[in-house]
């Protein structure tokens, strides 16, 4: 998931010097958020904060 994620060229001035919240309904393993965090940071956001309504305890058992 590392180098799925990308800031479009056209959108980085939209992203670059902001604070940016995430939010996540469900997270398993965190891969998504931390793809997405590492994205948003290459294009310059300040800060990536991250909201998650719920985790799943075992990654391994899958959603609850």
């Amino acid at each position: 998931m590392a180098a799925a994620f990308e800031v479009s060229s056209s959108k980085v001035p939209k992203v670059a010097g902001r604070r940016i919240v995430l939010v996540d309904d469900v997270m398993t393993t965190g891969a998504t958020l931390e793809g997405c965090t590492r994205a948003l940071l290459k294009a310059g956001a300040a800060q990536v904060n991250v909201a998650v309504v719920s985790r799943v305890k075992d990654a391994a058992l899958g959603p609850i």
